[in-house]
C-alpha cells in the first residue's frame, strides 16, 4: 500500500443526468488520481430530510456529518497526488465549512435542461430545486467572489470533442491531460455510490462519451414550464464556458464591439430594461416575421434629446399609416427613453435607435388580426460617436437599386423593412465606398442609403425632393439652417451628373450628423477637401444641437 500523502483536490460540480458519471470514470482512468462520488450525498440527505429508495442504506453506510466528511474524506490525506470529487451543486446545503469551497479546484459541468428533463423522473420526480441549476449559479459566483473563477464545460461540447475539451479543463486545472481519460471499460466500477442500480444504467453501458443524438428525446408538456425557469440559468453559465476552437469553429469567437463600453448596455424591451445579451422578441413579433415595425434615430447631447418631440411626431405617424393598434403614449415612450438613458448613464454622445413593432402575434402569419398583445416598444441607447468621418469626408458610389417609389412603398413611412436600403447599402460596401446613392425611378438622385443628400453649386444649396426618399428630421434641421445662414436653398430634381459636378457635397442623418462628400463614382467633389459652406452648416448644427433638445430628468451638467 501507498503511503498516504496530502492531496490536491479538484471537485466538479453540476446537476443531475449531466454526464458528471461519465466524467468521475475518465478522471477515474488517470494514473495519479483518486475518485469519490457525492461524498455529500448522506449530509444532504440527513439535512434536507429528502426522500429517495435507497435513502436508509446510504445513511447507513455513509458518513452523514457532513464537516467531517469535507476534512477527513475530501480534503485527507490520500494515495495519489489528486482527489477527484464528484458532487452533484444540490448537496451543498447550509452548515458545511468554508474550506470546502475555499480549498482546491474547482470547475463546473452544465448540460441543457432539455437534454436533462425528459429523462429526470425515473428516480426522483422532477423540480427546480432537484435541477439544482441555480445552486450552480450560487456556486460560480461564490468561487468568484473568492478570487478563483471556474472554468465551466457543456456537456454537449463534451460529447461533441472529448479530448479537446478535457485537454482544455486540464489546462485550466494545470494538470497534464492523459488519453487514458478517454476511455473505460463497460459496467459497473468500484467508485460508484450506492445510489448506481438507480441512476448509472445507462453510464455502465458506456466505454467513451457518447456523440450527442442527432435528434432530441421529446419534452413531456408537463415539464415546460420547468425548462422555462431553468433555462435562463443555463443560459447564463453557458455563456462563460470554456471554448475550444476544435468545438465551436473560429466563426463563433465573439468579434470586438466598436465600442467596447456597450457590452454592458441596458435595453428597454416591452416594458421593462434589461441586459444587452437579455434584450430579445419574441419569434412571433411582427418584427421577426415581416419586419413590420417602425422606428426612430436620436442623438443625445449635453443632457438633452435632440428634436425629441419632432422624432416622436414622425414615430406616431408611421405608426397610423401602418394601421398599429394599442400604441403607448407619447408621454409613455418618453419616460421609457428618459428611464433607459439614465439606467445607463448616458447624457452624452449616445444615439437611441427607438423601434416600435406591431407586436407578438397569437400565431405566426402575416394578418395583423393575429397581434393580440398591443406594440411592443425597443429603447437601444449605445454609446456612439458620429459613424461617419466629418471631418475629412467620405466617398459615394451609385447603386443599381432604385429607391423605393410610393407606388410601391412609401418611404415618407419610416418602417423596419430596411430590404431595399441594405441591397443598395451591399451594393456600396463591394465597392469599399462609405455608403451608395439611390436613384428614383427618373434616374434622378433620391438620397444615400442611409441619409439624405445635398450639394453646393455656385454657392447655392440643392437638396432632391422628398418625393422617393424619408424627408429627415436632420435634413429639415439643415434646411432652416441653411436658410438662417443667408444661404440660397432650393429644392429639385436633380440628376447624378449634378452631384458629379458639385462644388461641395453633404450628406444628413441622425447618425452621422452633417458628413462631408469628396468623391462620388470616382469622381472627386470640388477640390476634393471639405468646402467652406460645408465647414459652415456643420458649425451651425453643432451650435444648435449644443443648445436645443428636451432635458433628460435628472441630468446636472458636471
Amino acid at each position: 500500500m501507498e503511503d498516504k500523502q496530502e492531496v490536491e483536490v479538484i471537485h466538479s460540480w453540476s446537476a443531475p443526468r449531466s454526464l458528471s458519471t461519465s466524467l468521475m470514470y475518465s478522471f477515474s482512468q488517470r494514473d495519479d488520481i483518486e475518485v469519490l462520488d457525492e461524498p455529500l450525498y448522506a449530509n444532504f440527505l440527513r439535512v434536507t430530510g429528502a426522500e429517495r429508495p435507497y435513502r436508509d442504506e446510504i445513511l447507513s453506510n455513509m458518513d452523514s456529518d457532513g464537516n467531517r466528511v469535507v476534512e477527513e474524506m475530501i480534503f485527507g490525506p490520500g494515495e495519489k497526488r489528486y482527489r477527484f470529487c464528484k458532487h452533484i451543486a444540490k448537496q451543498r446545503v447550509p452548515g458545511l465549512s468554508s474550506d470546502l469551497m475555499k480549498k482546491g479546484k474547482h470547475f463546473i459541468l452544465i448540460r441543457n435542461p432539455l437534454n436533462i428533463l425528459p429523462s429526470f423522473d425515473k428516480v426522483v420526480p422532477p423540480s427546480f430545486l432537484e435541477l439544482g441549476l441555480a445552486e450552480l449559479v450560487s456556486i460560480y459566483s461564490e468561487l468568484s467572489d473568492l478570487g478563483t473563477v471556474p472554468p465551466i464545460i457543456d456537456a454537449e461540447d463534451l460529447q461533441q470533442d472529448p479530448e479537446a475539451v478535457l485537454r482544455g479543463l486540464c489546462e485550466d486545472l494545470d494538470i497534464p491531460f492523459q488519453p487514458a481519460m478517454l476511455k473505460w471499460e463497460a459496467g459497473p466500477k468500484p467508485v460508484d455510490g450506492l445510489w448506481a442500480p438507480w441512476w448509472y444504467k445507462s453510464v455502465h453501458k458506456s466505454t467513451c462519451f457518447k456523440p450527442v443524438k442527432e435528434f432530441p428525446t421529446p419534452l413531456p408538456p408537463s415539464l415546460y414550464d420547468l425548462l422555462e425557469e431553468s433555462l435562463p440559468f443555463y443560459n447564463m453559465l453557458r455563456k462563460k464556458t470554456r471554448r475550444t476552437c476544435s468545438v465551436i469553429g473560429p466563426s463563433l469567437h465573439l468579434p470586438p464591439l466598436p465600442v467596447p463600453a456597450n457590452d454592458k448596455i441596458l435595453v428597454w424591451v416591452g416594458n421593462e430594461i434589461v441586459p444587452r445579451d437579455s434584450a430579445k422578441v419574441s419569434v412571433f413579433d411582427s418584427v421577426v416575421q415581416g419586419g413590420d415595425a417602425v422606428w426612430e434615430g436620436l442623438r443625445v447631447y449635453s443632457g438633452r434629446v435632440f428634436k425629441l418631440d419632432e422624432h416622436l411626431d414622425r414615430l406616431f405617424d408611421s405608426a397610423k399609416a401602418l394601421a398599429f393598434v394599442n400604441v403607448p403614449t407619447r408621454e409613455e415612450i418618453k419616460k421609457a427613453i428618459f428611464k433607459t438613458l439614465i439606467s445607463n448613464g448616458m447624457f452624452e454622445n449616445a444615439h437611441i435607435r427607438l423601434t416600435l413593432t406591431r407586436g407578438k402575434k397569437v400565431t405566426s402569419g402575416m394578418s395583423p388580426a393575429f397581434n393580440l398583445y398591443g406594440c411592443t416598444l425597443i429603447v437601444l441607447a449605445e454609446w456612439k460617436p458620429p459613424v461617419y468621418d466629418n471631418t475629412s469626408g467620405v466617398t459615394l458610389v451609385t447603386a443599381t437599386t432604385r429607391r423605393n417609389s410610393p407606388n410601391n412603398l412609401d418611404s415618407k413611412i419610416h418602417h423596419n423593412n430596411l430590404l431595399n436600403n441594405i441591397l443598395a447599402k451591399v451594393e456600396g460596401n463591394l465597392a469599399k465606398a462609405d455608403d451608395a446613392i439611390m436613384l428614383d425611378k427618373d434616374g434622378y438622385v433620391s438620397e444615400t442609403n442611409a441619409t439624405n443628400i445635398f450639394l453646393v453649386k455656385k454657392g447655392n444649396v440643392l437638396t432632391p425632393h422628398a418625393d422617393y426618399c424619408l424627408p429627415g428630421i436632420t435634413r429639415a434641421t439643415v434646411m432652416e439652417l441653411v436658410v438662417k445662414e443667408n444661404l440660397v436653398l432650393q429644392e429639385g430634381r436633380i440628376s447624378l451628373s449634378e452631384f458629379h459636378t458639385a462644388d461641395e457635397v453633404w450628406t444628413t442623418g441622425t447618425m452621422g450628423e452633417l458628413t462631408p462628400v469628396i468623391m462620388i463614382d470616382g469622381r472627386v467633389v470640388g477640390n476634393g477637401k471639405v468646402g467652406p459652406i460645408t465647414r459652415q452648416v456643420q458649425n451651425a448644427y453643432k451650435n444648435m444641437t449644443a443648445e436645443l433638445g428636451v432635458p433628460i430628468p435628472m441630468y446636472t451638467k458636471a
